[in-house]
């Protein structure tokens, strides 16, 4: 791949940056306005050669704009692109389908994931997605629902369930 396109969201937890392919599809994003925290999320089997600012990535724009304002389901449609090993790759697309307000925990996303006793790996699994929101890793929490690590912190991941609660 050769160019990639990022650019940077105002959202009530902070700015929100994401990296997207020629054709949308989201490579990495999360709450920070640095995207040289998000390259390195990048699988090299996908990093781009250039990254290109630009002042709007079109539906990924609006589906974080949309998700932040309430919708929750408006970042569901969009493509993302993440490489690695099967067990992570199902674990990912797994994410994707745990519902907004229905976190569940280490335990049932290794279930949900089709290994119920590989919980470490299923963490692991949170712990390497690069496209957060767009891959819901702060839906997982720790047994007894404490709220648990999370890349961009736990403040955000306490947002992000209570907004996602609320609704």
């Amino acid at each position: 791949m050769s160019t990639a396109f990022w650019s940077s969201v105002d959202t009530k937890i902070g700015p929100f940056t994401a990296v997207v392919t020629g054709d949308g599809a989201v490579l990495a994003s999360g709450w920070t306005a640095d995207v040289a925290e998000l390259t390195p999320l990048i699988s090299p089997a996908l990093a781009p050669a250039t990254l290109t600012r630009r002042r709007d990535l079109g539906p990924v724009t609006t589906a974080v704009r949309r998700y932040h304002a309430g919708e929750l389901d408006a970042v569901d449609d969009i493509e993302v692109r993440q490489r690695s090993g099967a067990f992570r790759q199902h674990a990912w697309d797994m994410l994707r389908k745990v519902p907004p307000g229905s976190p569940v925990s280490y335990a049932e996303y290794a279930t949900l994931s089709g290994s119920p006793t590989a919980i470490r790996a299923a963490a692991s699994a949170c712990a390497r997605n690069a496209a957060a929101l767009f891959v819901p890793c702060h839906r997982v929490v720790r047994t007894g629902g404490a709220v648990g690590n999370f890349r961009w912190g736990t403040d955000a991941k306490r947002w992000l369930l209570t907004h996602e609660a609320a609704a």
